[in-house]
């Protein structure tokens, strides 16, 4: 498994048509990619212009497979302008054995 979160800061001008891209993208990606667990996007409630993704990939192999994929290159390709800071911070589950049980329960 593979876990990422991501840490994007929005140029305010954009907030809105990255945001409706970003959802376009990740209910694709989690629909149309078996090895894609989740990719949560979330806003701060303080700053909107800080978004950050929980990304959760199968394998790390899902993980690159999605990087090729249609959906997240127009992602990448049409808000590239739109991000003022990008931080990607790998992480590591640390009861995994529990995180099935979290999805079940939505």
């Amino acid at each position: 498994m593979m876990i990422r979160l991501s840490e994007i800061e929005i140029e305010p001008r954009y907030l809105a048509e990255y945001t409706a891209i970003l959802r376009e993208e990740s209910a694709a990606s989690v629909r149309l990619e078996p090895g894609v667990i989740s990719i949560y996007p979330m806003q701060q409630q303080a700053d909107p212009n800080q978004i950050r993704i929980l990304e959760i990939y199968a394998s790390r192999a899902a993980y690159e497979a999605h990087l090729k994929t249609p959906h997240f290159q127009k992602y990448k390709t049409s808000t590239l302008h739109m991000v003022k800071a990008l931080r990607l911070i790998d992480m590591q589950a640390l009861d995994p054995a529990t995180m099935p049980a979290l999805f079940r329960k939505l």
